[in-house]
């Protein structure tokens, strides 16, 4: 039998129609609803029909996915929830009467979703949402996403400078830290969800796209730095969308403040014996390890369209840490070719090693059962002999970066 590899993608996305969000509100929320959906506008052109059908129809997702050689998914969200004006990666809720709403709205899509997934029995990891202005409640709804099966974990909400929330760093957020520990729930935090706002002009928008990632990655080292991971033992943080080349040169960068901060006192003297570690008093004992064995312990990332520079970079990333994702159905997605994405990026490489990058690592993560799943991906995996030949030339008219021409310089 030819061999076949077991795809799943760690970032894909989905939501509801709009309209088809109301059964899942409170009746109480129903009139708030329909004022609301009176006058709301699409922000997003892949929302836009007939495309945007491949947000919540089931069948053609299924055959899509399967088209493209994925036979399991991870799936964040994509439309706009009940009562926010973007979608609600990057939507803080600025007063108490909007956030009652937009906690409404993003209930209303954890219970869809679980809905949806449930189509598909053991191939969708949906991703629940929550806010931060009330712990409390976050923790509330980790627990009914867990109860309701939702397997991808949870999705943290950005905490851009100026949103009025505490720092990721902060104690505040230990309870939400201690209940995805309790019930081993990952937290997954996606691109795009921590920038500040900078404005509509040429230039704010080409400043989004330099630091848009870079904010993205900040979860990883106020986590760190805060001694969540130290507090929780069992927490596990995965990084999506973000590229992943980044990663070995930024632990660098923190395992040197890290050694800086917490040097010890200069032997036979007083004085410390680095200009920082003043700055660092009692950081050891909070964190308990540095920043590559918080990476080592607790850490993944979905790298959503992998680039073969990245996949060269596997042992430094950790071969153990990386999932592969198509970003379905977004433009920088590599749907319709999936396999020709495959192909560039892992060419050459070691049939085992490529199969934990595309569906090993994510099947562990997020709990998908490989028994269920192998059947499906020997009718429709790209074969090992397919992924051993490097890709001759991309598809004239493939639309992902995975794809561009001088893609291996880049460094996110």
């Amino acid at each position: 039998m030819t061999e076949r590899y077991t795809v799943i993608s760690a970032d894909c996305h989905a939501g509801a129609d709009l309209l088809d969000y109301r059964p899942y509100l409170a009746s109480r929320h129903h009139e708030a609803f329909d004022a609301w959906a009176a006058t709301y506008v699409n922000p997003w052109e892949d929302l836009a029909a007939p495309e945007a059908e491949r947000n919540w129809d089931s069948d053609r997702r299924l055959a899509e996915l399967e088209g493209d050689g994925i036979v399991a998914e991870v799936v964040f969200p994509n439309t706009v929830p009940p009562f926010f004006p973007s979608g609600s990666l990057v939507a803080p809720a600025p007063t108490r009467e909007e956030f009652v709403l937009r906690w409404a709205g993003l209930r209303a899509h954890n219970r869809w979703l679980a809905d949806f997934c449930a189509q598909a029995p053991g191939r969708r990891a949906g991703v629940a949402q929550i806010l931060l202005n009330d712990v409390d409640e976050a923790v509330q709804e980790v627990r009914w996403a867990k109860e309701a099966g939702l397997t991808g974990g949870v999705l943290l909400p950005g905490v851009p400078p100026g949103a009025g929330l505490p720092e990721l760093h902060s104690r505040v957020y230990d309870p939400l830290w201690a209940v995805c520990d309790e019930l081993a729930v990952p937290v997954n935090h996606h691109a795009g969800s921590a920038s500040p706002p900078l404005g509509d002009e040429p230039a704010a928008r080409a400043v989004f796209m330099v630091e848009t990632t870079w904010f993205s990655h900040r979860a990883l080292w106020h986590l760190a730095f805060g001694g969540a991971f130290q507090r929780h033992p069992g927490l596990r943080l995965v990084l999506t969308e973000q590229g992943s080349a980044w990663i070995p040169g930024v632990l660098d960068m923190l395992e040197y403040y890290h050694g800086r901060l917490v040097a010890a006192v200069a032997p036979g003297t007083a004085k410390a014996a680095t200009a920082e570690a003043k700055f660092g008093a009692g950081l050891a004992g909070s964190m308990g390890k540095g920043p590559k064995a918080v990476w080592r312990d607790h850490c993944f990332v979905g790298a959503s369209f992998m680039r073969r520079h990245e996949a060269l970079l596997r042992d430094r990333i950790g071969l153990d840490k990386v999932m592969w994702g198509s970003d379905y159905p977004h433009d920088e997605g590599t749907c319709p070719y999936s396999r020709e994405a495959l192909r560039t990026a892992y060419a050459g490489l070691p049939q085992k090693e490529i199969a934990s990058m595309v569906g090993g690592n994510a099947a562990r993560v997020y709990g998908f059962d490989l028994a269920l799943l192998d059947p499906i991906a020997a009718r429709v995996g790209p074969t090992a002999a397919e992924l051993a030949e490097p890709l001759p030339a991309p598809p004239p008219d493939a639309t992902s970066p995975v794809f561009a021409a001088g893609g291996g310089a880049r460094v996110w």
